[in-house]
């Protein structure tokens, strides 16, 4: 009988994250991230957060939605603990008849199955080459 691998499969856990946020499960969310992980948001102009912060970030950014929902159009693991995701973000805010669409992209740094740092850019390249470089450097 093969043994089941104990390496955490990263794509699904990066998916799971944008699922849970679809579905504001805020618990679900976190038991990904490591207690002392960074949300890097600023390539995005939305600021750097740390620890309990990140998910009073999550509940606001959230919470500002009546309908909200995320598409992951591509999602890649490109080793040595680094997610690289494409998604696109459709929501409506509350009190609106508007839709707000956004395109982004995030760089994922895991460490045992956990997010140590989330890096959100605006910028699809810029954040393929972030990730590229992150995953060469942890090798």
């Amino acid at each position: 009988m093969p043994e089941e691998s104990t390496t955490p499969d990263l794509v699904e856990l990066t998916l799971r994250q944008f699922e849970a946020a679809d579905h504001g499960d805020f618990d679900a969310i976190m038991s990904c991230w490591a207690s002392d992980a960074v949300w890097d948001m600023s390539p995005m102009g939305l600021g750097l957060y740390e620890g309990a912060a990140i998910r009073r970030f999550f509940e606001d950014w959230r919470g500002s939605y009546e309908d909200y929902e995320t598409e992951a159009e591509e999602v890649l693991e490109l080793g040595d603990g680094v997610t690289f995701a494409v998604v696109i973000q459709n929501g409506r805010p509350v009190g609106s008849d508007g839709n707000v669409r956004i395109r982004y992209a995030s760089v994922l740094a895991w460490v045992g199955g956990l997010i140590v740092r989330f890096t959100t850019y605006g910028d699809i390249d810029e954040a393929r080459a972030a990730a590229e470089r992150l995953a060469e450097s942890r090798g």
